[in-house]
């Protein structure tokens, strides 16, 4: 690793952030001009490294630092968005440069080189996941469900970082990571579907303006209600920005939350969520193998039995057959391992805090939410709800303790305030906008696509995924009335592994794979 750090010196606004002394071996400082006292508040640090991937050194740059939101009307900061950006260098064509000179290093032509603007969900979350899972150069080696590493965990080059196709900016919306609003500002004011979403397009519009990439290809990539933001910014972007994407990638997606949220008068999040059932039975064994040799296998199975016989069975209600009822029983318990009877006792209607808590209780043991993988055991063998996520708890600690050491250690950044992983401080999230109904944003990415005809979209989306089912997310992809001749602008992707696919080595891969073909066919149009 080659480090040159050098650090972007300003005058502090806000109490709110609190920074420790640059480090001793800065090399340069840097004073921002003092007629533009909104840009003057904290340290960002700039270093210089490398990694090989595909054998092939990759020489990047890396800023960690915060960006200002301020009022237009008053000058005034209100809040600060922490980042971090990774940026390919290239040698400098020599012959700019004198005879025998070093080899200088320069950033990549911003005209053809792609920027993707990253985030997580929550809401509340910051964005070390994607940023040290998925897609940063350096990612968290912390093993995977069955096989955990005990802590301390360690970060390794990530072989898979998409830094050879694009130059990366991960976001920490407000109150998450570093990010906070300024003293006197209530945090509230960026708690909410549109505050939120408007709050992080002034990011991506300022961060844009200010390191000259208007002529560059612009992505979004968003996971899980990241993935709502990411389909509400697509439009608000270019409606309000006149920003064009090129390219919207989400990862465990959710844009329509009547898919998910569980309800007496809602059908579809149990009929949606049956082959997560399955491909969760079949992963712990309890579904006949010799009948479904393959995770998918059980999972196409469960998919035309939800259209064709759940679906039905439910909107019979008390008005179904006794032998029909029989029959969708007994397809339910060999799709998902279940026991009859427990399926029978709840009307056919299975919620997934139920199931997490029922599939495997003769060995006392739950099953994962975000990763149905991954196992726990309750204090309660015999209650109806969860006490924790399993799959939650084995990713937590190693992604705060590798995030709080890389972005002092390595990327030079400091601050004494906690950096907030996953909060709950951003509750409650404003949705007024949709009050008696579900929040839905599918219809403001697919006025985006039809808007923008060069705009792509790609949906990846796990298997063993509690939380957001890949069944949902087709739904509404299919549902959002698209022309045949836009259905093909949709790129979906399946992996064996759940929420944060990435934590699975064959899925990380997979996706990388299927993420650098998305991005050579969207910038070859």
């Amino acid at each position: 690793m080659i480090i040159t750090p050098s650090i972007v010196l300003s005058l502090f606004l806000s109490a709110a952030i609190a920074q420790d002394p640059p480090v001793p071996d800065v090399a340069e400082v840097e004073i921002a001009s003092a007629t533009a006292p909104e840009l003057l508040p904290d340290l960002n640090s700039v270093t210089e490294h490398e990694i090989t991937v595909d054998g092939k050194v990759l020489r990047y740059q890396a800023t960690a630092g915060t960006l200002p939101l301020f009022d237009e009307s008053t000058g005034d900061v209100e809040a600060r968005i922490f980042f971090v950006s990774y940026e390919r260098l290239e040698p400098e064509p020599s012959s700019s440069l004198a005879q025998g000179a070093p080899e200088k290093w320069v950033a990549a032509d911003p005209t053809t080189r792609p920027v993707t603007f990253c985030f997580n969900g929550g809401p509340g979350s910051s964005s070390v996941w994607l940023h040290l899972g998925a897609w940063g150069p350096k990612r968290v080696a912390m093993g995977d469900a069955g096989a955990l590493l005990p802590p301390p965990w360690q970060l390794v080059d990530n072989d898979t970082t998409l830094l050879d196709r694009t130059d990366l900016v991960f976001i920490d919306p407000v109150t998450t990571g570093f990010s906070r609003a300024a003293e006197g500002v209530d945090d509230g004011d960026y708690h909410g579907l549109e505050k939120d979403g408007r709050a992080v397009a002034e990011f991506i519009r300022l961060w844009t303006t200010r390191n000259g990439r208007w002529p560059s290809p612009k992505f979004i990539a968003g996971e899980s209600y990241g993935t709502t933001r990411a389909a509400w910014l697509a439009d608000e972007l270019q409606d309000r920005q006149g920003m064009f994407l090129n390219g919207v990638i989400l990862i465990s997606s959710v844009l329509d939350f009547s898919t998910v949220r569980f309800g007496r008068n809602n059908l579809l999040p149990d009929v949606l969520y049956l082959p997560t059932y399955a491909a969760t039975g079949w992963y712990h064994g309890k579904v006949d193998r010799e009948r479904f040799p393959t995770v998918e296998s059980v999972v196409d199975a469960a998919e035309i039995f939800a259209i064709e016989r759940y679906l039905p069975a439910l909107a019979a209600g008390t008005s179904i057959s006794e032998g029909d009822q029989a029959a969708v029983v007994s397809g339910l318990s060999r799709l998902t391992g279940l026991d009859p009877v427990f399926i029978e006792q709840r009307n056919l209607r299975l919620s997934g805090g139920a199931v997490q808590k029922e599939l495997l209780r003769d060995d006392r043991v739950t099953v994962g939410r975000l990763d149905s993988r991954f196992t726990g055991r309750d204090a309660d063998a015999g209650g109806t709800r969860t006490e924790f996520d399993p799959s939650y708890a084995a990713i937590q600690g190693p992604y705060t303790a590798t995030l709080n050491d890389y972005v002092r250690r390595e990327l030079g950044y400091s601050s004494d305030i906690p950096y907030e992983i996953l909060t709950g401080r951003v509750r409650p999230w404003d949705y007024s906008r949709y009050e008696n109904r579900y929040v839905d944003v599918a219809g403001r990415l697919r006025a985006a696509m039809v808007q923008n005809p060069d705009l792509r979209v790609f949906n990846a989306a796990g298997y063993y995924d509690m939380a957001t089912p890949h069944f949902a997310a087709d739904w509404v992809i299919n549902h959002l009335e698209l022309e045949p001749d836009f259905q093909d602008h949709v790129t979906r992707t399946y992996y064996p592994a759940g929420h944060m696919m990435y934590v699975h080595d064959e899925s990380r891969e997979a996706l990388d794979r299927d993420l650098e073909a998305f991005y050579d066919a969207t910038l070859r149009r």
